[in-house]
């Protein structure tokens, strides 16, 4: 008897206990991915300062490298070009693992305060950071084949810091590694860009100044920005000189009401998934549509132009 009531007590608490974190389980699966995607496979892209620098790989499910080559996606990291990690974008690597790309979170190094206090005149702690990340993408392209990519079919990105730091790696010729291999370009047919800093101070050093490497030739974009954003002056400005030049390449999307890095919660980090998700289809680096669904809370993403070419109301 008393073996039977122990047995009995043992149930209900286990019955008591999946009830309490069916709410929880439910909560998760309703945005998705989340922030607690898994760790990819990781890679050592390159030794820079006597560290070793890592990014981060998600394959598409039954992925074959050695018959498949599918376009590759790779993004960095923001933290103010002195920190953050690759836990940033797990999610979204393995949200777009998951439809079809090969896909990348790459680290960088990242000087100290005081580091950063010896260098030059002119010269500021974002240099490094750019030199990684041309490295990183020249690791990707080079080692296509192993991976089973397309090294004509990259797509780069990031956020803040990062997307500062993908636009150098792609758009300045300078800031190379000596030691990456030279006949590896770093261009890119697209960028998914993720409130990229723009600092209006970059001024003080060119070859961190996107402004200097603006051309009327860029690869298609998706740009999202809230409209509260304070890093959102810098990014205007660039935004409104790549017009100036006939760009008429870049998406840009607006989260109202939104501050600096709205994109990393739900519902607005699945609205950007969503958007991300249909420009790489438009471009015919997916196909189908996308697998998340836009939440029922029924925040949206307003177009630049719809917000800029808005009618003015009247009181």
């Amino acid at each position: 008897m008393k073996h039977t009531v122990t047995l009995v007590f043992t149930l209900l608490l286990t019955a008591a206990s999946m009830l309490m974190a069916a709410p929880n389980a439910a909560k998760k699966s309703k945005s998705g991915l989340g922030g607690d995607a898994p760790a990819g496979k990781s890679y050592t892209y390159k030794q820079s300062a006597g560290q070793p620098r890592r990014m981060e790989i998600y394959f598409p499910p039954n992925h074959d490298s050695a018959k498949a080559k599918v376009p590759g996606l790779i993004l960095f990291h923001g933290g103010g070009w002195s920190g953050g990690t690759l836990a940033q974008f797990r999610a979204v690597c393995a949200y777009f693992a998951s439809r079809g790309l090969v896909c990348a979170t790459a680290e960088y190094q990242m000087l100290s305060a005081a580091d950063a206090k010896k260098l030059p005149a002119g010269e500021t702690k974002k240099r490094v950071c750019v030199t990684d990340a041309k490295s990183a993408i020249r690791w990707f392209k080079q080692h296509a084949a192993e991976l089973g990519i397309d090294p004509h079919r990259i797509i780069t990105g990031g956020g803040s810091a990062g997307g500062h730091i993908s636009a150098l790696a792609t758009l300045n010729p300078g800031l190379n590694d000596p030691a990456d291999p030279k006949d590896i370009d770093t261009s890119v047919v697209a960028y998914l860009w993720f409130n990229p800093a723009f600092a209006p101070d970059d001024v003080k050093d060119t070859e961190i100044d996107v402004l200097r490497y603006l051309k009327p030739c860029l690869a298609p974009a998706i740009a999202f920005f809230g409209d509260q954003d304070t890093w959102k002056k810098g990014w205007d400005t660039a935004y409104a000189k790549w017009k100036s030049l006939g760009n008429q390449t870049i998406d840009l999307r607006i989260g109202p009401g939104q501050a600096h890095g709205f994109f990393n919660k739900d519902p607005w980090q699945s609205l950007a998934l969503i958007a991300a998700d249909r420009f790489l289809v438009k471009l015919g680096l997916l196909t189908g549509e996308p697998t998340k669904t836009a939440p029922a809370s029924g925040e949206q993403l307003i177009p630049a132009n719809a917000v800029t070419e808005a009618p003015a109301t009247t009181p």
